[in-house]
This record gives C-alpha cells, structure tokens and sequence, in this order.
C-alpha cells in the first residue's frame, strides 16, 4: 500500500523511539511505501523540500510559526497548512496514488488536503484523534463561544465537524475520548469510531547506574527526583506547577527537575531565580537521547493539565515514563481517563489539579514507601508492553483494510 501521514509535528529523526517515527517505520518494514507531509516552520529559515530517511520519502513543507509563537501568528498558520500541504504534495506526490492518508489533530485545518486526498486517489482515510480543538481551547479561555469572539470558535468548530465526516475511521486513544466525541458529534456513526492508542516500542532493558546519570546532570544522589518533561504551556496550567514546586521546597527528600519548552516556560525559570537552588532544576528541551538519559537518572514521572478541562486529554509522555520504568504522578482534570489508567494499572497515582493538599501528601506516601517505586515502575513497563506497544496501533489501523487487495 501506498500510505502517507500528515503531520504538524516537525518529526525531526524518523528513527528515534517515538509514537509516529515508530508507527511510521512498522509500515515500512510490513512491505509498505511510506510516506510524510509535514510542516517546516518559517523561524527555521529553510524551503520546501523531499528527502528519503530512512527508507520514508518526507515532504516538509514551509509553513507559518504554529508553535512558540503568539495566537495571531498561531491562528493565521493553522488556517493556512492545509492549503500548503495541498500545494506541496500536487508538485512533489503528483504522481503517486495514495491508498491510505493518516493524520492526526492538531491542526483540524487538514481538511480539505484529506478531501483532496481521497477524491483524487480514492483512499482511506484515518483520523489519530489526539487534541479536540476547538473545545480544549474554550476550556481554558483561549476562545470563546458567546459573544463576536464566538466566530473564531465556529469557524474551527465547522473544520472540526467536516474533518470528523470526511475519515472513514476515527482512531481515539481511551473510552473516554469515544465517549465524549461521539456525545458532542451524534452525527458520527459510532462503527466508526474505536480506540486507537499512542503506541511506542519498548526500549531494549539496559543496565543503568543512575548516580552516574545523575551526576551528568548534576543532580543530587540521596534524593527522589521528580521529573517533568515537555510542553509548558496553557492546557498544563503552569500557575498550578509553580504552586506545586512552592509548597515543597522546604521538603529535602526530594528534586524537581523541569525540562522543556513552551509559551509559558519563562514562569518556570523566572521561579527558579528565587527559589532555592537545591531542590529544583530546570533544563531547555533536551533531543531525545539526551531526555532518555535523564528519564534514567529519576524516579517519578510527572503529568500536569488544567483543571477546566472538559475534553479528556491523554499525554503522550506519559508512554516515556512507563518505557523507563518510572512511576507517575498525574495531577489532572477530572474528565481525562489517565489518571483511571495508571491507578488501575498500578504504576503510579493521580489528583485533581485543583489546590496542592492531596498532591503533597501523595508525595509524603512516595517518601515513605520509596522501597515500592522500582515495583511501580516495572508495572508501568508491563502495562506498556500489554497494551501500548507500536503494533497493536498497527493492527488496529490495518485491520480496516484487506491488505492483498490492496497492494
């Protein structure tokens, strides 16, 4: 099969142990001909261009800033990608009959180029359903739908609703997410929609020394050490971070360690200038082999969103944490599954991310029963391999197809 994804994300390194790079090289080595549109943001300074890496044929295509940038900027980029990814894949995949188009949300503004797709290839198409925009930015005030501002908020709604009616499959990554599309859509045939999981390769097991980890980092040895890694931004509530960090600084049993980016991250470091040096550090976004050696030097994992949320997110970090065997502590809304998913899976715990009472004394039971965490985190591990492995997505999306007839 002739098969493309369509992507925002910049997917830098298609062989590193991530959720598309994974999924995208599973294709490849079951027989098929990969493909990637992607973006190519304008703060990069580089044009549109097609290389083969390893073995998949990318397409990155010049677009607007649409991360770490302002709202306009933001708004007026996504509106315009899909045009741009149609322009880009008429020149460069003119001549290649698509049997399967894969995306994923963000941005919902791919409309059209999956239309566009499927009309002059006849293909399947499969949507990854990982953010449900424009609810998730009503949530937490970034738009409106009272009022003049409420026609932004239409205009993505309408997108949202003519990308759900144009995928064939609607892929969702836990019940919660079915649930809740197909209450607010009940135009959706619910045949259609099933759960489709971020899925990642578990790491081959390795022997680490995590002093000598730490020590690279220049963190302590004889404390616990709580990691955060990603995006720090609106839907993660940075104000509740902070909080979370100010209550425990006096705690010397334990270590922060804030690593990555984002349009609220700035909090973080001007926090870090008058907080104490020894309990917390922050580090900008590391490459992926980088954050994996400092996965291996903690011993929580930590997942933060806004208590306002009303669409159930599922962070996909939360797959690096369990594939390093660290347990995690979810400090979430209350519509999300995640936090459901780890306690049962008992790999970890969860709160509402709503005051810091029962987040600190969810700390004060990790201190007292630190002997348990490698327990927790190889349930993570085992969790991860059960139900969260590359090929079960795999699976999942080819079984809608019969291969032979398709190749």
């Amino acid at each position: 099969m002739n098969i493309v994804l369509l992507s925002i994300g910049g997917l830098n390194d298609l062989s590193e142990n991530a959720v598309y790079p994974d999924l995208l090289r599973r294709f490849r080595d079951e027989g098929h001909s990969v493909h990637v549109v992607c973006q190519r943001e304008r703060r990069l300074g580089l044009d549109t261009e097609m290389n083969v890496e390893h073995g998949i044929k990318v397409l990155r295509v010049k677009t607007g800033n649409i991360t770490k940038t302002n709202l306009v900027e933001k708004g007026i980029s996504t509106i315009l990608i899909g045009w741009q990814f149609k322009n880009a894949i008429n020149k460069y995949f003119g001549d290649i009959k698509f049997d399967l188009v894969l995306y994923s949300t963000p941005p919902i503004t791919i409309a059209n180029t999956v239309s566009f797709i499927k009309k002059r290839d006849r293909a399947t198409s499969y949507l990854m359903l990982k953010d449900i925009f424009p609810q998730n930015a009503i949530d937490i005030g970034l738009l409106k739908n009272t009022g003049w501002k409420s026609l932004i908020y239409k205009y993505f709604r309408k997108k949202e609703k003519q990308l759900y009616l144009m995928s064939d499959h609607i892929g969702c990554m836990s019940k919660a997410n079915i649930e809740f599309i197909l209450k607010h859509n009940p135009y959706l045939n619910k045949d259609n929609v099933e759960i489709c999981p971020n899925t990642i390769n578990p790491l081959v097991k390795k022997h680490v020394d995590k002093n000598q980890s730490r020590a690279r980092f220049n963190l302590p040895k004889d404390k616990i050490i709580f990691v955060y890694g990603g995006n720090f931004g609106k839907p993660q509530n940075v104000d509740y971070i902070i909080e979370v960090l100010k209550d425990n600084e006096l705690n010397n049993m334990i270590h922060f360690v804030m690593v990555g980016a984002g349009t609220d991250f700035y909090k973080i470091k001007d926090y870090k200038k008058q907080a104490s040096d020894d309990y917390i550090t922050v580090l900008n976004s590391l490459n992926k082999v980088e954050y994996d050696d400092l996965l291996d030097a903690c011993d929580v994992g930590l997942i933060f969103l806004d208590y306002r949320f009303t669409i159930p997110n599922f962070p996909s970090r939360l797959l690096d944490y369990m594939n390093h065997e660290i347990p995690v502590l979810a400090a979430t809304d209350t519509n999300t599954d995640v936090g459901q998913v780890i306690t049962d899976g008992k790999f970890g715990w969860w709160c509402e991310s709503k005051g810091t009472k029962i987040y600190k004394e969810i700390i004060a039971m990790i201190i007292r029963e630190k002997d348990s965490l490698i327990k927790i985190g190889m349930n993570g591990r085992q969790y991860l391999e059960q139900n969260y492995r590359t090929e079960k997505a795999y699976k999942i999306i080819m079984s809608h197809f019969n291969i032979e007839e398709k190749r």
